[in-house]
Formats: C-alpha cells, sequence, structure tokens
C-alpha cells in the first residue's frame, strides 16, 4: 500500500508530521530530569483532556488492551463479581479478559447495533442488594457498530439503585476526539490508548483513576507486576518509571495535548461531529444504513455501514486496498462480511473525509453496488458547506 494516502480506519489513525517527528527523538536518559518535562506535562495534559481535576494519571508502554488489564488487575480481586454489557467485539473482548482473570462477570447481553441498556445496569444492580458486584464495566465508543453509549446514563443508574461498583469506562476510540467528562460522570477508571484520538503510534495504554479507585488499589488482590500503579506512583515521585519508558511516544503525548487542548476541545469535538456528519449524509445518499440502530447512538469517531444482505462487504475493504491505496475497516465479530467501517478521528478534516467517500463510491461501483458516482461526495459537501456558513453566520 502507497502510504501518502489518508488511512479511513478506527484507529491507528492519520498522524500530524509535528507529532510524528516529536516521538521520533535522539535517545534521552530516562533517569535524568529531562525526562521529568516530558513526563509532568504529559500527565497533566492528559487529565485536562478527561476534564477532570481530580483524577490520578497512569500511562503505561502498551495499547488499550493493556489498558483493560490495568482497570481491572488494580482495582479488583480473583472471584470478584462485574457486571458488563456485550453489544460489540470490544465490550465482548473486555468480557472475555476479566473472565481469563478469574472474575464472575455478569453479562448483558444486547444487539450489536444498539449501545450499552442502562435500564437494564439499573435492574441488576438493584437487585444486588447484598452489593456483590464490584465495578460496572460500558464501552463508551463501540469501534466495531458504530455505537456511541451514554455514560452519564449509566451513572445516573448507578445512582438510582444504590450501588457502590466502580465505573470502569473504555474511552479508546472516544477519549480526545469526543466529549469525555471524567469528574462529572463519576467515572472511576477511564481507559485509551494513544493512537485513536491523540494521533500518536500504537505504545501507550493511557489509564486515569479516581480517588475511590485509587483506594480500591491497595486491597485488590488480582496478580499485576507490570500493570501495578503502586510501583507507578512511587517511580512517578521522581520523575520517573519502574522500568524502561516509552521516551518518544511520551515526548508525542505531550505535544498532542497541547495541539488538543490549544484546538480547544470543544473545538476537536465539534470538528468530528461535523465530519462525522459529512459521512453519514453520504451513507444516506448511497441509500444505505449505518450498523448503529438510532441517530442518538451515532458515533462521531467511526461509521459501521451495512451493504445489502448477500453482498460481502469485506470486499470493499480489499478491493480498496488493492486498486486504490486506501483502507477502509473491516466487519469484525457478528457484523464481519455485513459492515465495511469508515473511521473519521484523529487528524482528519472535511477535505481528507471527501477523499475517503469519493474512493468509498468507486469501490463500491467497481464491485457492482447500484451507486451513483458523486452522490455521497455531493451530500457531503453540502453538509460540510452549511456547516460551516453556520458557523460563520453565528459570529457575524
Amino acid at each position: 500500500m502507497y502510504m501518502q494516502n489518508p488511512v479511513f480506519i478506527p484507529g491507528p489513525t492519520n498522524m500530524p508530521e509535528v507529532l510524528r517527528k516529536a516521538s521520533d527523538m535522539p535517545t534521552l536518559d530516562h533517569r535524568s530530569p529531562l525526562f521529568g518535562e516530558i513526563l509532568r506535562p504529559a500527565l497533566a495534559g492528559v487529565k485536562k483532556v478527561l476534564k477532570s481535576d481530580t483524577a490520578s494519571v497512569f500511562v503505561f508502554p502498551s495499547t488499550g488492551t493493556g489498558g483493560w488489564e490495568t482497570a481491572i488487575t488494580n482495582a479488583l480481586s480473583p472471584g470478584d463479581r462485574v457486571l458488563a454489557s456485550r453489544y460489540g467485539m470490544f465490550s465482548h473482548r473486555w468480557i472475555d479478559m476479566c473472565l481469563r482473570h478469574g472474575l464472575k462477570v455478569d453479562v448483558i447481553e444486547a444487539e450489536w447495533g444498539g449501545g450499552a441498556p442502562a435500564d437494564r445496569y439499573e435492574e441488576v444492580l438493584a437487585a444486588d442488594t447484598a452489593h456483590e458486584i464490584k465495578a460496572v464495566l460500558v464501552t463508551h465508543n463501540e469501534t466495531a457498530t458504530g455505537v456511541k453509549s451514554d455514560i452519564a446514563a449509566i451513572r445516573r443508574a448507578i445512582s438510582a439503585a444504590g450501588h457502590p461498583a466502580l465505573l470502569f469506562v473504555d474511552g479508546v476510540s472516544s477519549i480526545a476526539s469526543m466529549d469525555f467528562r471524567m469528574d462529572e460522570w463519576s467515572v472511576d477508571i477511564a481507559v485509551t490508548g494513544s493512537q485513536k484520538g491523540f494521533m500518536l503510534p500504537a505504545g501507550l495504554a493511557i489509564t486515569a483513576f479516581s480517588p475511590k479507585a485509587l483506594a480500591a488499589v491497595d486491597h485488590a488482590q488480582l496478580p499485576r507486576t507490570f500493570f501495578d500503579t503502586r510501583d507507578m506512583s512511587k517511580s512517578y515521585a521522581s520523575n520517573a518509571y519502574p522500568y524502561t519508558p516509552s521516551v518518544g511516544l511520551l515526548n508525542g503525548l505531550k505535544l498532542s495535548t497541547e495541539l488538543l487542548l490549544a484546538e480547544g476541545l470543544e473545538n476537536v469535538y465539534s470538528r468530528h461531529r461535523r465530519i462525522a456528519g459529512g459521512i453519514r449524509a453520504a451513507v444516506r445518499a448511497w441509500g444505505l444504513d449505518l450498523c448503529a440502530k438510532s441517530e442518538e447512538l451515532y458515533s462521531d469517531t467511526v461509521s459501521a455501514i451495512r451493504t445489502p444482505q448477500g453482498f460481502d462487504a469485506t470486499s470493499i475493504v480489499g478491493h480498496a486496498a488493492r486498486k486504490y491505496d486506501v483502507a477502509f475497516g473491516a466487519g469484525l465479530g457478528e457484523v464481519a462480511g455485513k459492515v465495511f467501517r469508515i473511521g473519521h478521528l484523529g487528524s482528519l478534516t472535511d477535505v481528507m473525509a471527501l477523499s475517503g467517500i469519493a474512493t468509498a463510491e468507486m469501490v463500491m461501483v467497481d464491485l457492482g453496488l447500484s451507486i451513483k458516482l458523486g452522490s455521497g461526495v455531493a451530500a457531503a459537501q453540502e453538509h460540510y458547506r452549511n456547516d460551516h456558513q453556520s458557523k460563520i453566520q453565528a459570529a457575524a
């Protein structure tokens, strides 16, 4: 694949050149005072992106999956009971990890294309009068289906049930791209990674613990070594790591948070909503449907697009890569072969999104789908033009 074209997968995302260069740096002694000048601003920047005044941020050399493991091993003990819903591939994988760690998982099965069912969470928690459930797990943005769940509603459900369970949120494909309010939603552990909204290469598991979650760490009995937040806390006190850190990626994270905050978080979220709206306008013009069941569930970072019954959606991904050197995402799990995915997060603009829409149109026409060339592009163009025009008028 020729590497000049942007990618349209839901991560890793396109990297601004300035962040790529920031991550590509000479060797630095990670035990020198210079490392603290990278580490401290990076941690502080993540905290601001999470909209938290109270969280403790821990960044491990890993990926989002390592962040999941950090959450459960630092706050839970063998045999603990947790509550989760399965409504996509990534919610499924977190459940699988819990089972492999010897946790008891109450699984709420939900339709793929739907979100986390807050009402069912409340029912299960209300019935748990002995408060055996120690944690509630939610995937904020289900990357496999292009579905955004309402984390504030899950917090309300926990509160309505009067339950003390911790709230763990997988924000891997939402944080730094979609609105995330750790303190306001009383999220106890948030998990994300460097390769999505932070626009960096894969390699950092970014986690944040509330004071309540930190209090649980000393009592948790699941084994952990590499992902032990206690070791990380001790090392942070002297601007160090308990082992060799990914210095270049942390330098990139420092700059990434600076760029996001300089753009303004609300502007970042607005940009993602606008770009996602153009993709959705194109999907309608093609006469296709999203996997997400209703508008309030639409993700602003990835759209999973259903193809006609009997058509192998995976062929779109392969053909785009072979003929046009463009990467789209394939369907996963229950929707494999039924959807293809357009990622629209991180370093992306309206103009870049239009190139992805145009490519998807060419591919579908090549493969015999009844798509009119230019229809999706025109619909997206109107959306982007009108969105910018409304902002100009509002500012006048």
